[in-house]
Order: structure tokens, then sequence, then C-alpha cells
């Protein structure tokens, strides 16, 4: 189940040529893959393509009409080899996945499709996730493109460009026999537009063709003597073909401006935030008319030398805008330079950071000092934006900095893995701190507070083998934690089968919560619903047993947090040998609302009985500890202000964010903690029964309240 629905949206790939297409960039690619004849799309989830995935298992239909197989893969190297079908058959196909993280599981099959090279258009959509919205380490994609020699596109991010770039990603593939990535940022995947759509475009030469006429080539084939000669076909026939490519079709952009002796080259997908930052100066508008002339890499490899050289030829200088680092581009249009003769002065990262993101005012900043530099008469003419600086040293920001606290990320309210942390933390107190290897997914939000659970994280389904080295006879054992996600993708062989087979002692707890949560809401193997397109359902234990486990526990509803505490301090004190396994399975609770919600609210509208579990905190009962917020953190549960004069402490309060888990109570209850938690049932439309027992409650409540207080001592 994602996240969301793209029912509407799906109705929108249906549109044909001449129409208007509207939405946002990531369904701009979808539409673009299914006008360009793509053959087969594969991929993994994850932001900020996670879109383009829910969209295609949303269009089932539409995809078999016109012969196109979709696959949600088990992991980014099962999309990558997918792509083995481009290199014998002349068949488009497409791939996507999250960023470097992706890219580095892929990396394998990617290094021989890039070797061997290929028939049909083989295009790999990159959601390049980098900067302050990232979720993952700070890498670029462009190493690996340079490495292995794939060609990198970055269009400007704006639908029609993005579109062009799709269609011309198939064609540069297919014109040097080299796969294509095709880098779309967390702006440009949500950047907001339209473009004229073109009718989609069944592939020409179908699946079922390359089934029943197979067909193999074995220079293409990975193996010496035809690997040696595939680097040599990258440099003189491959990397050629895609530069006059490239060239012919213009895939690179050029904006002329009338201050003609300044320059700014600068990646596609930096455009809107260099717009914006020379428009602060006045000197771009809304309607993309610079002042200064632009060259815009849509193409940021290969470069073409001779694009660059004409564009910097007799200019003052020239800005070359690269958000990242190392500075490739930079050290390479340096060398372009200089072999061409050109002496133009060349700034980057003298003026702009060398690593972070580059937002509007970070190239404010940049633009600021490069004309400061080299054109300073330019500089005092023009207008005088903001300043990060000014604005971080404002009134309003010095005196919200000591208010506002951080926000790191944390689970959901009412999510199930919040209880199993609280449990944990339950059993470390009383047998001592452990070294806990956590992993990729949501459950690695227990580093933060208040649990601060975990030491590591490497790799999605690699929080076992990161435990791997502490197999010594001690008096605690190591902790790996996974999510049911990095399961499927990779923890089942790497994490579980390994414990298996080299008898590691420890405790390994698989988080499940039905779905690859984190990244949407998608149905994995073990997902308890129902997917008519996929198979679903298989339980993770009977996974784990399958490769020899013995000991392994299952806790089918985590909320309990005492019974987790009992298995979970179970596993690190038995004296079974070989790895103990944990299942924490419970349903994650966004997904849970989402299915349940509209169908609580149709009920009530109907008239239907309906009854909502809320939960709150007698303040009389209270004392102010907050023993309980340290080891739940819900978001819902808080403080307020006593009204009682004897306490000075504020006590807990639950706001109206509750969705009735009751992990508060149960925490409270496994910790010994106060019994202030209560639970309120609100019943939507009570039957007569109900409404005529409520209100002999609320006659004798009130009757007992006014007798205590006609006994209460009045001082006057």
């Amino acid at each position: 189940m994602a996240e969301r629905s793209f029912a509407r949206e799906v109705e929108d790939l249906k549109l044909g040529a001449g129409q208007e297409f509207r939405g946002e960039g990531i369904l701009a690619v979808t539409k673009a893959l299914l006008q360009s004849g793509v053959g087969y799309v594969a991929g993994y989830q994850g932001a900020p393509i996670s879109h383009l995935m829910d969209v295609l298992a949303d269009a089932q239909d539409i995809l078999s009409d016109l012969g196109v197989h979709y696959e949600a893969s088990a992991s980014e190297a099962a999309a990558a080899a997918t792509l083995a079908t481009s290199v014998m058959y002349p068949i488009r196909g497409a791939v996507t996945w999250k960023s470097t993280a992706g890219t580095n599981v892929a990396c394998d099959a990617l290094s021989n499709l890039a070797s061997g090279g290929v028939l049909g258009g083989a295009v790999i959509v990159i959601g390049e996730d980098y900067g302050e919205g990232s979720s993952i380490m700070q890498e670029r994609t462009h190493a690996f493109a340079m490495k292995s020699q794939i060609w990198l596109l970055d269009p400007r991010p704006n639908l029609p460009s993005i579109v062009r770039a799709v269609e011309d990603a198939f064609e540069l593939s297919e014109a040097s026999n080299t796969p294509v990535m095709l880098e779309v940022r967390i702006r440009a995947c949500h950047v907001h537009g339209s473009f004229i759509a073109k009718d989609n475009v069944p592939p020409k030469f179908s699946l079922r063709e390359a089934l029943e006429s197979p067909r193999r080539d074995t220079s293409r084939i990975v193996l010496p003597p035809a690997s040696f000669m595939h680097e040599q076909e990258k440099i003189t026939k491959r990397l050629p073909a895609a530069r006059a490519f490239i060239k012919a079709r213009g895939m690179n952009e050029t904006f002329p401006g009338d201050i003609e002796d300044l320059g700014i080259v600068l990646q596609g997908g930096m455009y809107n935030g260099v717009m914006r930052a020379l428009s602060l100066f006045g000197l771009a508008d809304v309607w993309g008319n610079t002042r200064i002339p632009l060259h815009v890499l849509n193409v940021t490899y290969p470069l073409l030398d001779d694009e660059l050289a004409d564009f910097c030829r007799d200019k003052r200088a020239v800005l070359m805008v690269e958000e990242g680092q190392p500075d490739f581009l930079e050290q390479a249009l340096h060398a372009i330079l200089r072999k061409a003769g050109v002496q133009t002065p060349l700034a980057g990262k003298d003026v702009l950071p060398m690593g972070g993101e580059y937002t509007a005012l970070v190239l404010v900043e940049g633009i600021r000092k490069f004309l400061d530099k080299y054109a300073p008469t330019l500089l005092r003419e023009s207008k005088t934006p903001p300043s990060p600086a000014r604005v971080l040293a404002s009134d309003a920001a010095k005196t919200l900095a000591p208010v506002v606290p951080p926000r790191p990320p944390s689970f959901c309210t009412g999510c199930p893995e919040r209880p199993i942390f609280s449990a944990l933390s339950l059993v470390q107190k009383e047998l001592g701190e452990h070294h806990v290897a956590a992993d990729i997914g949501c459950h690695l939000f227990s580093i933060n507070a208040p649990f601060n659970i975990g030491a590591t994280t490497m790799g999605y389904g690699l929080g076992p083998s990161s435990a791997s080295a502490l197999q010594v006879k001690a008096d605690k054992k190591p902790i790996a934690i996974m999510g049911d996600g990095g399961f499927w993708h990779n923890g089942l062989s790497t994490g579980i089968s390994n414990a298996v087979f080299n008898k590691h002692d420890g405790l390994i707890m698989v988080v499940d919560n039905f779905y690859s949560a984190a990244t949407g809401g998608q149905d994995i193997p073990s997902s308890r619903a129902d997917n008519k397109s996929r198979s679903t359902n298989h339980p993770i234990e009977n996974a784990i047993r399958g490769v020899g486990a013995k000991w392994v526990r299952r806790v089918d509803n985590t909320y309990s947090v005492g019974k987790m505490r009992d298995i979970l301090r179970d596993a690190l004190t038995s004296k079974t040998p070989g790895p103990k396994f944990v299942i924490a399975s419970s349903e994650c609770m966004l997904n849970r609302q989402r299915r349940e919600k509209p169908l609580f609210n149709a009920a009530v509208k109907r008239g239907e009985r309906r009854v909502k579990p809320r939960f709150g905190v007698d303040e009389d009962i209270c004392t102010g500890d907050h023993a309980c917020i340290r080891l739940s953190g819900c978001p819902s549960l808080s403080v307020k202000d006593s009204d009682d004069p004897l306490k000075e402490d504020p006590v807990a309060a639950i706001d109206n964010s509750c969705v009735g888990c009751g992990n508060c109570g149960e925490v409270a209850d496994a910790a010994v903690l106060c019994p202030s938690f209560y639970r309120a049932d609100i019943v939507h439309n009570p039957g007569p029964i109900e409404r005529w027992l409520d209100g002999i409650r609320t006659r004798l409540i009130t009757a007992l309240q006014r007798r205590r207080e006609a006994k209460n001592l009045v001082l006057a």
C-alpha cells in the first residue's frame, strides 16, 4: 500500500499528441518513458523517485496494453541487472533508484553493462538525493559516471526540459551503445509545470520477440579477451559517437546576455537557482531573460571541449556553478580552456562553497563575490539582494534560536517501532548498555533522543553484518537491527544467513511493519495485504528458519512493551549457541491510518456506531516526573502547567494528535511508572441504551462532584 493513490495521475498518462500534461517533474518522467517506446521498467523505491514507481504500479493496465513490463525489484542490483535485456536486443529499458545509495548497490551490474555496451537504449533514472533535504551520505553520481563511462544528463528543472532529456537519453544511448544516467534532483522531481504530450509508443521490438528469437554476441559479454576490447571501444568509438550526438542534438544550451564579457557555466539542475539569484541582483527576470550569458550543461558527462572553449573565449571571467565536491567539472573546464589556449579566468569553488547544497542565498553570495572580483562596477549598479549572514543575524533569528529546539527526525505518532526501543531501553537498564548495530530504515530514528540506541549504520540490510566482528566470548552479546524492507533487500543473505553460517552469538532483531514504510509504504514479500500483481504474505520467520536458524521468536503486537522486554531479555541471556532472532511485528501506523480513517469516517457519516480509543493523563495523579516521556518520546505526549500549586513541575499531557495506540500506558506499566494514564472510548452514533446509560452516569458524577464541593473547607 503506497502512501498515496495515483489513480487520477495515471489517467494523464493516456494523454495523446497535442494535449497538455500537467503535474510534477517525476510524473513527467513517467509519461516521457511511455512516449519513448520503453519496453520494460524496473527499480527500487526511495526519495525522490518513489512516485515514479508508485505511478507505474498503479498504471499496470496501461503498461499491459502497450506491451511494457514493469516490476518493483528486490534491490537496485536486481533492477540494474534487468538492463541486460538491452545488451542483445534493440529494446529500450529504464531503471530507477535513489541516488548514490542505490548506485552503490547496483554497481556490479552497471559496471558490466557499461563494459559490454548496449544495443537498445538503456536509461538509469537517478533520484539525486543531495543537499539539506537528503537522508543519505553526501555523495554525487558524477564520480560513478566517469569511472564506468556512463553518460550523465542533468536537465534544467522544468517539465519540457525533463521530458526532452528522457527522449534524448534513449537516442544517445543507442547512438553510442552506452547506458545513460538521467539525474533528477529533489527539486526537479517535485517541480510543477506542463508540457505538450505526444502519443504513447509501444516498443518497436517486443519482449516476446526477444524470447522467441534469442540472440547472443560473445563480443558483448564481459570475459577476456572481449573485456579488454571494451575499454578501447569506449575510447575510440562510443565517446566520439556520444559527443557527436550531443552536439548535433544541441543537448546543452546557451542563453545570451548583453553583458558579453562575463559568463556562467552551470549544471542543468542548477539553472533555476542561478536564475533566482541573478534576478535578486536585477540581472535576470522571471521570463528566463538573463543579462549575463549562461552555458547550461544538460549533459555533465561527457563534456564538449569546443563548445566550452567557444563560450569562454574573449570573456573577462567565467563562473563555474557546480554543486558538491569534488570539483570534477571545474577541474575539467580548467584543463579544456588551457589546452585550447583560452586564458579566461575561471572562478568556482573559490567563491562558492566546496560542499553543501547551492540554495538561492548560497548562490547569491557566490555571484556577489564573483562580481566583486571581476566586475565591481556592475555589482555597484545592481540591486542588493539579502545576505544569508544578515538573515541569520536578524533580531527575529536571534529571538527564535534559544526557544525553538532542534527537530531531528523521529518516529511518527503511534509508530509500532517506538515501543520496541522502549522495551530495549528497559532491558539495557537492567542488563547494562550493549553494542547496537543499527540499519537503514525508520528504526534508525532510535539513535536520537529519547532512546539514544545505535552505534553504526553501514547500509540497507547490513546491520547484522556490521556486528560480525564482535563475535568473542564476553559478558554481553552484540545486538543488530534491521527492518523488513532491509531484510528482503539485502539482509537475508548478507545478514541472516551469514550469522547462521558463522555461528554468531548475538541478538538480531527484524522490525516488521508490513511494508517498505520508509520509502512510502510499498508492499514487500512479507506484506499482509493482498496484491493483485505481486506475491505477498510470505512470513519473515519462515525465511529465517529456511536458512537454518533455530532460536527464533516472533512478537505480533509490539505495543505490548512488557512482552517485548521479556523476549529481548531472554535473547540476551540465553545460553543456546548460535544467533537469536526476534521478529517484532506490527503494522506501520501511517499506512494503517491511511487505510482505516476513510472507512471509519464513511461509516460514521452513514450513521453507523463506531468507537475510537483515546488516551489521556490524570493530572491529579501525575507527579511531573516525565519518565513516561523519556521512555516513549511520542510526539503526542507533551507537558502542560498543573493547576495544583503544590506541583512545581508541569504534568504530562496527551494532545489531539493521539491515534490511540496505547503505547504510553504500556510503557508506564512495563516500567512500573505512575498509573496516571487512562483510556477513554469516544463513541460515534451511540445507540439508545448507550445514550440512556450515559445520561445516568453524567447525573451521578455531577451529584458526587457537588457533594464533594459542598464538603470542601473554604478559607475566607
